[in-house]
């Protein structure tokens, strides 16, 4: 029973943090690791865990969702449903140290271009005097790599979405978290189906519901906070999250 409670405090704060700015993937999969999964059905678990209390969020945030930039939003949640589902069979056939190898590094950079992005994208279209902006074609690519990258391994993946949204197209950060969390469910939910059909997740279902439990409480009341936060305050909460994110992955290993 202790065990459990640890498990479902575990899915809260990931719900939470993925609500508020990305990270949930750090609390989440080392907490089932220390329960005794290996580190590949830790990350399948985990995903499928924190997949209902990503769309809880999502459903929170339904009517203040924007378009990124010139990209419509369904063709760029099909985008990310089926890069989602690349990743996460990616993670099947080829060996986790992979993308675990680049992810800080990855999450780095996405954190430098958070901090700084639009300011140098405000910078750079100023001293050319016209504006300057990603096409759709480039936005959908690059939101195909990072969901296939969120459906292998997933650590920050929201962060990077912030990130690119913000260098590429100048987007503020705060108004962009609506989209960047319904972009989050759609990579998990693909990812998450393709492992309940094709790997060992269902052999820990204890663990696995428990920390679904958490992950929809977390990831409701997350929303609900983040809505209540001044931009100004909740974009400095995403970069305070990207930041902490970087070090403790760097830390991690």
């Amino acid at each position: 029973m202790p065990e459990l409670v640890l498990v479902l405090l575990a899915g809260v704060a990931a719900g939470v943090l993925n609500a508020m700015g990305g990270g949930g993937t750090f609390v989440a999969l080392p907490a089932l690791v220390a329960f005794g999964l290996s580190p590949v059905t830790a990350n399948a678990v985990s995903r499928v865990a924190l997949v209902p209390g990503a769309l809880a969020s999502a459903w929170v945030y339904r009517r203040e969702l924007t378009p990124v930039g010139p990209t419509s939003t369904k063709v760029l949640t099909a985008i990310s449903v089926t890069g989602g589902g690349v990743g996460a069979g990616l993670l099947l056939v080829l060996p986790a140290s992979l993308f675990d190898a680049a992810a800080p590094w990855l999450l780095a950079f996405a954190t430098v271009v958070l901090a700084v992005g639009r300011r140098l994208s405000t910078a750079v279209s100023g001293a050319l005097g016209r504006s300057v902006g990603m096409s759709a074609r480039a936005v959908l690519i690059g939101q195909f790599v990072l969901a296939v990258y969120g459906g292998y391994f997933g650590g920050a993946v929201g962060i990077m979405m912030l990130a690119l949204w913000s260098s590429g197209l100048g987007l503020d950060a705060a108004a962009s978290n609506p989209m960047r969390i319904a972009q989050l469910a759609a990579i998990y939910v693909s990812a998450a189906v393709l492992f309940l059909v094709a790997s060992d997740t269902l052999t820990a279902p204890l663990l696995l519901a428990t920390m679904l439990v958490g992950a929809v409480v977390g990831g409701f009341a997350g929303a609900h906070l983040a809505r209540r936060l001044p931009a100004r305050l909740l974009r400095g909460v995403i970069l305070a999250t990207a930041a902490a994110m970087t070090v403790l992955y760097f830390l991690r290993g």
